[in-house]
């Protein structure tokens, strides 16, 4: 028996350990998962089953979270008014009561909820469904080239319970796509689409993927939740993340999420692509990529009302049989262990990494958090000050301000991250902090500096309004060069052992300004209108670049797409 196989039976043996009815998840999406901010801070209080750092949420803490909101009755807005209506009825199977319900279903079978195209429950046979399309539809255009971009998705979307312990959900959409110049040089660079995995080209500068996600759900206990399948996963409170962001395509995992009294512990095990093999015309196929594991967990606790605290730790890891089969290693499977002794008992080969994280809402009005992560250091030659290239750590620092000056439904964040040269690489591509040759934390990768400003409003309860500023400083590697920004480069090519700073390399900035206006037609049926500024400027020409580009898109069920980099 292969470890493989036997990691396999363990998942399923663990699965059948099912009597408790519990959830599926809201789907990461940045505008929802505002709304769910936001109503928190202005509550006053944490929610008590709700750890806002470890996403994607769980519908049914969030059904609990907006029964609580209801009952606080607070001085709230129109706009607030509908906010929490929006997302009780997009989880109306988990709250007390909701308005979900349809006055005039279509053809009597269809949308007798608002939230669910096609809904259906037999108590007998203990089964629900609820079944939705996927419509993304964009059109427009850029000054940097003369074709149109546009954006063509169609897909369907699955959720539901069985015998009323097992949750499913599933997405899958067929895509065909022209992004923005600046895009499709990632694409030449890498030969991997952003956020997606296999893809091949389509017309003239286009591109063809199909995205799918899907896992099981269950509670082992009543404070026990599994999770296995196919999915993104986002760790922290920020617009960013340094410790685990959604950048990258989705991955196996097996979650284990244990809630008891204020404390929230999560053990994530995944298994993640070291390389994506391609070319011009798209992935190779007919070919395997090779494998390696990304294992994880994070332990916070709710202090008070208003402060959460949370310890991070990961290690990446690759191994191969005689045969070059990669494996599971074993050793990482304990849920409670500290992976950095058994990196070291195993040889210390692996990529470890620790990091911090807090958040402090407070006077109804704020939200200030923060990461922190360490990648690799030594105390004597971080406080010596001489730039050691192995004083590897990252950080983030950010305030949300809702209602700026008592304005109802203006929301301020704004938020800081930096990442020394070299942080998240390793030695090979089989231990970087990477998936499918994409940054599996922040997507800059490491050698940089970031300052982001968000400016959100929303002044009748359909319309919202988003403006965004990011800026960035960093310093770019070339072919022949590795000052710290490519985190799939091997740190034994750096350039030099002392006198490493951030930002060093081929001196670089980036000004990224977004607004983009939606309008909500109906339940999860968007209207977006975007205009984007975007220039990167260099010491190097070639690798300068200035756009403007606009955009309308009708979206049906699906978060947008955004490509913030």
């Amino acid at each position: 028996m292969t470890k493989k196989t036997l990691f396999f039976i363990i998942c399923c043996v663990i699965s059948v350990q099912t009597s408790f009815a519990q959830s599926t998840n809201i789907p990461l999406n940045k505008d929802t998962y505002h709304l769910i901010d936001r109503l928190e801070i202005l509550s006053g209080a944490m929610a008590p089953n709700h750890h806002s750092a470890v996403k994607p949420y769980a519908r049914k803490a969030i059904g609990q979270f907006t029964d609580s909101i209801q009952q606080q009755n607070l001085k709230s807005s129109r706009q607030d008014d509908f906010n929490l209506e929006y997302l009780r009825n997009d989880n109306w199977e988990w709250v007390d009561s909701s308005t979900n319900v349809s006055k005039k279903p279509f053809l009597k079978t269809f949308y007798k909820n608002k939230s669910d195209f096609l809904y259906g429950a037999d108590k007998k046979e203990g089964i629900q469904f609820h079944i939705s399309p996927v419509l993304y539809l964009s059109y427009g255009g850029e000054s940097a080239q003369s074709e149109y971009t546009y954006i063509n998705t169609r897909g369907l979307q699955l959720r539901g319970v069985i015998d009323g312990k097992v949750g499913f959900y599933a997405f899958m959409s067929e895509n065909q796509v022209r992004f923005p110049v600046y895009v499709q040089d990632f694409v030449n660079e890498n030969k991997v689409v952003p956020n997606e995995g296999f893809w091949k080209s389509f017309g003239t500068n286009g591109y063809d993927f199909f995205n799918a996600t899907g896992y099981i759900s269950f509670n082992a206990t009543k404070h026990i939740n599994f999770q296995f399948g196919h999915d993104r996963q986002f760790i922290g409170d920020g617009y960013r993340s340094m410790l685990m962001s959604d950048f990258s395509p989705p991955a196996l995992f097996l979650k284990i999420n244990t809630q008891v009294w204020k404390f929230n512990y999560t053990n994530l095990f995944t298994q993640v692509f070291a390389d994506a093999f391609g070319n011009s015309g798209g992935s190779i196929g007919n070919t395997q990529f090779p494998k390696k594991y990304l294992v994880a967990h994070r332990l916070g606790i709710n202090i008070g009302k208003h402060v959460t605290l949370g310890v991070f730790e990961s290690v990446v890891f690759g191994r191969e049989d005689s045969l070059g089969n990669s494996h599971f290693e074993l050793s990482y499977l304990n849920p409670i262990i500290f992976y950095r002794s058994i990196e070291q008992q195993n040889g210390s080969l692996d990529n470890a990494l620790i990091g911090f994280d807090a958040k402090w809402n407070f006077w109804k009005h704020f939200s200030m958090y923060g990461q922190f992560i360490f990648d690799e250091f030594k105390i004597d030659e971080l406080t010596a000050g001489d730039g050691w290239w192995a004083n590897k750590f990252g950080y983030q620092l950010g305030l949300k301000y809702i209602d700026v000056a008592n304005i109802k439904n203006l929301d301020l964040q704004v938020e800081y991250n930096s990442a020394r040269p070299y942080t998240y690489t390793h030695s090979t591509i089989y231990s970087s902090y990477t998936n499918y040759n994409q940054a599996v934390a922040h997507p800059l990768g490491a050698n940089f500096e970031e300052y982001i400003a968000i400016l959100r409003y929303q002044p009748i309860p359909r319309l919202n309004l988003t403006g965004k500023i990011i800026y960035a400083k960093y310093g770019l590697d070339d072919a022949n060069t590795n000052w710290g920004k490519d985190i799939l480069k091997d740190y034994n090519t750096r350039e030099q052992e002392y006198g490493n700073f951030t930002g060093q390399g081929i001196a670089s900035s980036l000004m990224f300004m977004d607004f983009t206006a939606t309008y909500q037609l109906k339940h999860n049926v968007f209207l977006d209108a975007k205009l984007i500024s975007r220039e990167q400027k260099s010491d190097d020409p070639s690798f300068a670049n200035k756009s403007t580009i606009y955009s309308f898109a009708f979206r049906w069920n699906i978060a947008q797409r955004l490509q913030e980099f």
